[in-house]
């Protein structure tokens, strides 16, 4: 892979990756046939994105490169992601651009609210940078968003994915006491590969900031998610498993890590679904109230779905 830097015009193009560009290349193994998605072409799919365009709004799907865009933007679903498109860290298995980020759109929580309402959706999934540059971390603008939306779309349900507002004290309890009904962080990986994989956080932190929203409030679902194919064992992932249940994580997710550039961490080996469907069965076994474990499976990919399977489960267990 090559960077390509334009010294004709008078703006030279930033690399999206500066902190990767000198890195060698990491060459992983070639897809299966099971990992395999079509390009979008839907009118759907035109709809959602020209909406988003109209708004000025970004989203992970595109800046993260999901895989899943075609099929939920197809159905109008859509992940929003707030604060900008640049993040202040810069994951190995990260897309999304690196640097030092604008500074806040005052009338960004306005702009989401009206695209959520135009895209009429029941379940809305908002995520966002890391803003390590802010005190709070973000955490008042995440309030600002769901309170927005709460006004606008009253019925609509909100899930948000935050980052680990890490050294940020009182940032967690402002976004809890905005209620949003799902409240989701991803710990991404066994702590044995933080060091190369998630080198700006921390295992036990994030473990901490899930377990601490369920104490605030117990009404709002907790959520997490991780990825294989980066090296791990599956021991580590049932450990894993056994740490969130211990946090009273409701839902947990598990995908195949896809690596979106040779700069990026490499795959270490692509797993089969047979494999998913046995971390799926034993997740089940261990108490979650809700598991998505596939090579396609995302935070947010069959949000609204999965949501009123997760209120159908609590319910259960109530009575």
């Amino acid at each position: 892979m090559v960077v390509v830097l334009d010294t004709v015009s008078s703006s030279q193009v930033r690399p999206r990756h500066p902190e990767k560009v000198n890195r060698p290349d990491n060459f992983s193994p070639q897809k299966p046939d099971w990992i395999r998605v079509r390009a979008p072409t839907s009118r759907g799919y035109g709809d959602t994105r020209k909406i988003v365009k109209e708004n000025g709004l970004v989203t992970v799907c595109e800046e993260a490169g999901c895989p899943n865009i075609g099929e939920c933007w197809q159905k109008k679903h859509a992940t929003f992601m707030i604060m900008g498109d640049t993040c202040t860290r810069a994951c190995a298995f990260c897309n999304v651009k690196t640097g030092m980020p604008n500074a806040l759109d005052a009338n960004e929580p306005a702009h989401v609210a009206e695209a959520v309402r135009k895209l009429g959706l029941e379940h809305v999934v908002i995520t966002s940078v890391d803003r390590d540059d802010l005190a709070d971390g973000g955490a008042d603008h995440f309030a600002q968003v769901i309170r927005a939306i709460r006004a606008a779309c009253p019925t609509t349900t909100i899930e948000i994915l935050t980052p680990d507002f890490l050294r940020k004290p009182g940032a967690l309890e402002v976004v809890v006491a905005a209620k949003p009904d799902v409240f989701n962080h991803n710990l991404e990986t066994v702590p044995s590969r933080y060091l190369t994989v998630r080198p700006g956080a921390r295992y036990f932190h994030s473990l901490r900031l899930l377990q601490r929203v369920k104490e605030l409030d117990p009404s709002i679902f907790t959520k997490s998610g991780i990825m294989v194919g980066l090296g791990e064992e599956r021991p580590e992932v049932l450990q894993v498993m056994d740490d969130m249940r211990s946090a009273e994580i409701d839902f947990l997710t598990i995908g195949q890590y896809l690596q979106p550039t040779r700069k990026h961490h490499v795959v270490s080996r692509y797993v089969t679904p047979d494999e998913f469907k046995g971390y799926e069965k034993v997740a089940y076994t261990k108490g979650f109230l809700m598991v998505s474990a596939s090579p396609l499976t995302r935070s947010s990919h069959h949000a609204g779905e999965d949501f009123a399977k997760l209120k159908a489960a609590r319910e259960a267990i109530a009575r």
